[in-house]
C-alpha cells in the first residue's frame, strides 16, 4: 500500500467514524474463505458494513475523529481486525453471537455505541441485550397508552353498568 493509498484509506476511515455513532471491532481470523463469505452475507442481511483494516490505519483514523473519545479501544488494536459499522446498536453483536454457534469466531475486541465503549468479548451478551431506540420508543409509548386505555375501559364498562342498572330500576 503506497503512502497515498494510505492516506485516502485514512480519510475514509476517519469519514466513516465521524458519521456513525455505532461500530465494532471484531477479530476474523482463521475463518476459511466459505465462513467469511457467509459472515458478509449476515452483516449485509442485518445492513452492518463489514471492512477487514490494518490496526495502524484504524488507530490513525480515530486519532483524527473529533468528539469522540476513542483512546480506550487503542490496546484491542492487536492482530488482524475487522471493522463493523451499523446504525442499530445490537445487531452486530446479535450477529456475532448467532454466528459463533457454529464458528469460534468473530470474536470481538471492542465496540464504541452512542458515546459508551466496550471492550473486550466478555462483552458480547450484554451488548446484545441493548435495546435498540425503535424498541425504547416503543416500550415508552406502551408505558404511556397502558393507564389511558384502562381509565377508557374502566369508564366504558361502569358507564355500561351504570346505564343497565338506570334501566333495570326503571323497568320495575
Amino acid at each position: 500500500m503506497t503512502r497515498e493509498e494510505k492516506q485516502n484509506a485514512i480519510e475514509d476511515l476517519t469519514q466513516q467514524l465521524a458519521d456513525t455513532g455505532i461500530f465494532y471491532i471484531a477479530d476474523t481470523s482463521e475463518l476459511d474463505a466459505q465462513a467469511t463469505s457467509n459472515l458478509r452475507r449476515e452483516c449485509f442481511k442485518n445492513d452492518i458494513k463489514i471492512s477487514v483494516v490494518k490496526n495502524t490505519v484504524l488507530r490513525k483514523a480515530m486519532e483524527k475523529v473529533e468528539g469522540k473519545d476513542l483512546v480506550e479501544l487503542y490496546d484491542v488494536l492487536t492482530g488482524p481486525t475487522a471493522v463493523m459499522f451499523s446504525d442499530v446498536g445490537n445487531a452486530p453483536a446479535k450477529v456475532i453471537k448467532g454466528f459463533r454457534k457454529k464458528h469460534e469466531k468473530p470474536i470481538l475486541k471492542g465496540a464504541f455505541i452512542e458515546e459508551s465503549i466496550y471492550v473486550g468479548d466478555d462483552q458480547l451478551q450484554a451488548l446484545v441485550d441493548i435495546k435498540s431506540k425503535e424498541e425504547l420508543i416503543g416500550e415508552v409509548i406502551g408505558l404511556l397508552q397502558s393507564p389511558a386505555k384502562n381509565v377508557i375501559s374502566g369508564l366504558k364498562s361502569s358507564g355500561g353498568t351504570i346505564a343497565g342498572l338506570v334501566k333495570t330500576l326503571s323497568e320495575r
